[in-house]
């Protein structure tokens, strides 16, 4: 049967709305496709950065708790005040800066994580009861009571993997790479006595290589007091050394500033500068330069 003429005169209008409604839905379909793809590209930039990533020499400077970030889709807050966030639960208060200034001083590229280790935190292997703390120095974390095992996933892809990606990819490009992880302490835990080190030197009962003749070395400084696996051991299971240095047998050691030392950015420059000749000359110790 014929159509009527308005018939004929409506259809076209409808068609062209109905087109133009599914051209809306592929628009919006092709925005979140991009703004998912963006998501993906992103997440390795904020998982963390890199300083001097192109430096040829033979460290590679860490510093696994270098900020006190939240990242925006978790709401850029764990409901706890800011003035916790900014002690030393969140970060290791000045801890960044003095492994920036080393890589510059050691001409080695830097590795630091751009996350809180309250979100987080990168020096503890995946099953770790210490991986997610919901109670840190007698903080509670209220985002991280009764979190949800996608959440922790989440967050392990989003930023744990892609650290340790990077760590992996940059500890790699020398075949003789020394890890020297940078960290800071706080003076003294809530209710606990003062701490005396100025600089605590941590490592493995699996590898005292470069830590005994850098500890010997600081010991003869008159002025510093020197902590040997203080405040606190340096075996951990899992934890950045043992993934990236132990079990491959990299050489390595850590550092540990006392955080009031390091506060400000002229303590780091100066701490760093101080420590880079002294850490050149333990490393020459045991393993002649590279030509």
């Amino acid at each position: 049967m014929a159509q009527s003429r308005t018939c004929r005169n409506a259809f076209p209008p409808l068609v062209a709305a109905f087109r133009a409604r599914l051209a809306g839905i592929a628009r919006r379909s092709t925005v979140s496709r991009a703004v998912s793809a963006a998501l993906q590209d992103k997440r390795p930039t904020v998982a963390f950065t890199i300083d001097g990533q192109d430096r040829p020499g033979r460290w590679l400077v860490t510093c696994d708790h270098a900020s006190n970030h939240v990242p925006d889709w978790l709401g850029g807050s764990l409901g706890i005040p800011a003035e916790e966030m900014a002690r030393h639960i969140a970060w290791d208060v000045g801890a960044a800066g003095v492994a920036r200034h080393l890589g510059r001083h050691l001409d080695s590229p830097v590795l630091m994580s751009d996350f809180s280790r309250l979100v987080i935190d990168p020096n503890r292997g995946e099953d770790d009861p210490t991986l997610l703390m919901q109670l840190y120095d007698g903080t509670i974390i209220p985002a991280n009571r009764h979190i949800a095992a996608g959440a922790v996933e989440e967050r392990l892809d989003r930023l744990y993997r892609p650290y340790h990606a990077a760590y992996a990819r940059l500890a790699a490009l020398r075949p003789d790479r020394v890890i020297l992880a940078v960290h800071s302490f706080t003076p003294a835990l809530r209710g606990r006595a003062p701490r005396p080190w100025h600089v605590g030197i941590l490592y493995s009962h699996r590898d005292d290589r470069l830590s005994r003749p850098l500890i010997a070395r600081l010991r003869a400084e008159p002025d510093l007091c020197i902590g040997d696996n203080e405040p606190y051991s340096g075996h951990l299971p899992g934890d950045a050394i043992d993934r990236h240095a132990l079990r491959l047998g990299r050489l390595n050691t850590l550092i540990e500033l006392r955080s009031d030392l390091i506060a400000r950015e002229a303590a780091q420059a100066h701490w760093a500068a101080r420590l880079a000749p002294i850490l050149t000359a333990a490393l020459g110790e045991i393993s002649p330069a590279a030509p």
